[in-house]
């Protein structure tokens, strides 16, 4: 790989009948479940000589940090960050880790030392770090939401299969035995037909923190202090926009040129149990129901969006509500309660309702009559357990430990995509109609261009894929 976004490994393949076979072949065995992990030296690096993964992390302040303490077990060989200041703390705790401000210099120079990457990036930043990291065959962890657009997400699918690499995107809650619970509940037909899904967040905890209005658009044009790299960490993005304090750090996620909103953020979390448990797949209709304040460049106040996923097989079709903001969803008689609080999510069914926090990892049935009688009798525990956390889940698959993680980009990336489909509409309203199999909006076809945006020059990856 050049600093160009040059790719090296996968050129060949079209024109390699027996590449594609091979690729056509580990992808069908992915979708089967009978897909084996590789051991870890698949970049060519080989294993360290204490048996722990080789770990390079690409942003090392803020999330960064905290997915790095998590992995802290595992040799940390390189750390890269275009801040010196918000990466300070993490290189005085690695100090035998090399530094870099670019990651394309890092893979460059470090590519042979390397077993896996940790990306924890701004939303714009995640697809070229991590495609980067995938052309050379580095296993890669990077957060959520996985993606900045849908095209983007597709190919993250795409790459993790045909470079063969074990994926994982950073929403811990897919390893906790509640979404677990969730899913085999609703497999059991505890809740019976589930035609209705609340989410709702309200926002307050994260206006102040990471969604700080600017006080003009766009934001004023402001020196760049001597320990950022603002041209590195505007990356792909085409345009040249001026540094102001308001993007970075924390803050940029409230701008969609960098960010996905509070839905981006959140909704890999809440909305996991439904989408993984109820199977929803891709909706056909989103549609932007009310909003406050915000702009095509920045989020909300607050919205609600409503998402319509069809019938699948036997399942009935599911009506979706975000809510971010007030209002909150509406009290309904069957869920047995007086109040809500201030985040959760409710799936309800024609037999009982279930509920959870802004994560899945404590659901319970509602009414409380029927979560009282269910706990006496509950339902065999079917779906294996993770021990460890994601951390652990995405470092046992690399040795050859596990199994493929539970948020593996095949469905990271479907979950994103899903998220995304909303911060259309929160920023251009109405209602979209979409034909997912041909990834299209076909009732307003001037938001196609938001579903694959280009990078600039030198940031360009996965374009053959």
């Amino acid at each position: 790989m050049t600093k160009s976004g040059t790719r090296l490994v996968s050129s060949a393949m079209a024109s390699d009948p027996v590449s594609r076979r091979r690729f056509l072949s580990s992808t069908t065995a992915l979708a089967a479940g009978s897909w084996v992990a590789p051991r870890f030296a698949i970049g060519k690096s080989g294993p360290s000589a204490n048996g722990r993964i080789n770990l390079a992390c690409v942003g090392v302040g803020g999330r960064g940090a905290l997915n790095i303490q998590g992995l802290a077990s595992e040799n940390i060989v390189a750390l890269c960050d275009v801040d010196d200041h918000n990466a300070a703390d993490t290189f005085k705790a690695y100090p035998k880790a090399k530094r870099f401000r670019d990651f394309r210099e890092m893979l460059d120079r470090m590519g042979a030392e390397i077993d896996a990457v940790v990306v924890s990036t701004p939303d714009h930043t995640h697809f070229a770090a991590t495609m980067a990291a995938m052309e050379l065959g580095k296993h890669v962890f990077c957060e959520k939401p996985l993606a900045h657009t849908v095209w983007e997400a597709r190919t993250m699918k795409k790459a993790a299969r045909h470079y063969k690499v074990i994926s994982q995107m950073g929403n811990q809650g897919h390893a906790t035995d509640g979404i677990r619970s969730v899913k085999e509940w609703y497999d059991a037909g505890v809740l019976g037909n589930v035609t209705e899904v609340a989410a709702w967040l309200d926002g307050i905890n994260f206006s102040g923190r990471f969604f700080r209005k600017p006080s003009a658009f766009p934001p004023p044009a402001m020196a760049v202090p001597g320990h950022l790299d603002w041209d590195l960490w505007l990356g792909p993005c085409a345009m040249r926009i001026p540094y102001n304090p308001v993007y970075h750090p924390r803050s940029w996620r409230g701008f969609y040129g960098f960010g996905s909103g509070l839905l981006g953020d959140w909704s890999c979390h809440t909305l996991d149990a439904p989408f993984w448990a109820l199977g929803l797949g891709m909706p056909t209709v989103v549609e932007l129901e009310n909003k406050a304040g915000g702009t095509a460049d920045f989020a909300p106040d607050s919205s609600t969006v409503r998402f319509e996923f069809p019938a699948r097989g036997d399942k009935p079709p599911v009506t979706l509500r975000w809510h971010e903001g007030p209002p909150k969803p509406e009290l309904r008689d069957a869920w047995g309660l007086d109040q809500i609080g201030n985040s959760g999510m409710i799936m309800t069914g024609d037999k009982t309702s279930l509920m959870t926090g802004e994560r899945p990892d404590s659901p319970r049935l509602i009414p409380n009559a029927q979560w009282l009688d269910f706990r006496r009798n509950p339902t065999p525990k079917t779906i294996p357990r993770i021990k460890g956390g994601h951390y652990r889940e995405w470092t046992d698959a690399i040795r050859g430990d596990g199994p493929q993680p539970g948020s593996h980009f095949d469905y990271g990336a479907d979950l994103t995509e899903v998220a995304l489909l909303g911060v259309l509409v929160q920023r251009f309203g109405g209602r979209i109609e979409y034909d997912a199999a041909a990834m299209r909006i076909t009732n307003r076809p001037e938001l196609n261009a938001h579903l694959r945006v280009e990078a600039r020059e030198g940031w360009r990856y996965g374009e053959t894929l």
